[in-house]
C-alpha cells in the first residue's frame, strides 16, 4: 500500500541545519556511491540487484554493488527534451518500451502529436546505440523475483527515474527500491509512488541543479560505463 511505502521511505536530509545550499556536498559521484552504499548494507543479506542509470549514476552504483558485493546492471533511459529548449524535460524514454511523457509540460508548450513521435524517435535511436555501446550481446541480469535498487547520481524533476522504475517494474521484481545521493522533496513525493522505497541522502527545498551538491561533476564517458560494468562483472559477486 502507498501509505506503507511511504513508511519505509529512507531519508538523511543533510541540508537541516543549513539555511542555503552547500556545493560540493559529495566529492564525486564515487564518494557519492560510497555514502549511499553505507546506508544501503542492510540490504546485503537480501542479495540485491543493483541497477545504474547511465551514464551519471553508473559511477554511484558501482560503488554500491562493490560494497555490497552483488551484481551491477545497467537500465538506459533518455530524456525527451523541448524542441526549442533540450536542456528541459518533457518526457523519458527507457529500453525494453515503457514512456513518460509530462502531459502539463505537453500542453504548455502546444506540442503537437507529430513533433513529439520526432522527438521520441531520435531519442529512441540514441538509446540504442547506448544500449549497443554498454551490453553489447550480453543479456541483461534478471529483475524478476528480486530485490532491485535502481540508482541514479541525483534528481531534478524524476521524469527519467520514473520511467526507469516503471520498466523495472514490469520485470516483477520482488521488491523496488530508489537510491539516490540528492533530490528536491517535490521530486521525491512523486517517485514514493513508483518505488517501494526511497533512500535520499539529501533533500534540498530548492535544488538549483544537481551538480551543484558535487565538487567533481564532469560528465561520463561510454568508455567509464563499459569499464565500470567489466569491473564488477569481473568480482567475486553474490548472483
Amino acid at each position: 500500500m502507498k501509505s506503507e511505502r511511504v513508511a519505509r521511505t529512507i531519508e538523511q536530509s543533510m541540508f537541516d541545519s543549513a539555511g542555503d545550499s552547500q556545493p560540493g556536498r559529495f566529492a564525486d559521484r564515487s564518494d557519492a556511491g560510497r555514502q549511499l552504499g553505507a546506508r544501503l548494507l542492510s540490504l546485503t543479506d537480501e542479495r540485491p540487484l543493483v541497477v545504474g542509470l547511465p551514464r551519471g549514476g553508473v559511477p554511484v552504483a558501482e560503488e554500491v554493488a562493490a560494497l555490497l558485493r552483488v551484481p551491477l546492471e545497467i537500465l538506459v533511459v533518455r530524456k525527451l527534451g523541448a524542441p526549442h529548449n533540450p536542456e528541459y524535460g518533457i518526457g523519458a524514454i527507457a529500453e525494453g518500451g515503457t514512456k513518460v511523457f509530462d502531459q502539463e509540460a505537453l500542453a504548455l508548450l502546444e506540442i503537437s502529436g507529430g513533433e513529439l513521435a520526432r522527438i521520441v524517435e531520435g531519442e529512441a535511436a540514441e538509446l540504442r546505440r547506448r544500449v549497443e555501446a554498454y551490453r553489447g550481446d550480453r543479456q541483461p541480469v534478471p529483475a524478476r523475483d528480486r530485490t532491485v535498487i535502481v540508482i541514479d547520481d541525483g534528481v531534478a524533476t524524476g521524469v527519467t527515474d520514473t520511467a526507469a522504475l516503471r520498466q523495472v517494474r514490469r520485470q516483477r521484481p520482488r521488491r523496488l527500491i530508489l537510491a539516490v545521493p540528492v533530490c528536491p522533496p517535490d521530486s521525491l513525493a512523486r517517485l514514493r509512488d513508483e518505488a517501494d522505497e526511497v533512500v535520499c541522502l539529501v533533500a534540498p527545498p530548492q535544488l538549483r541543479g544537481v551538480g551543484q551538491w558535487y565538487a567533481d561533476f564532469g560528465q561520463v564517458a561510454d568508455a567509464e560505463v563499459v569499464a565500470a560494468l567489466a569491473r564488477v562483472h569481473g568480482r567475486d559477486v553474490a548472483a
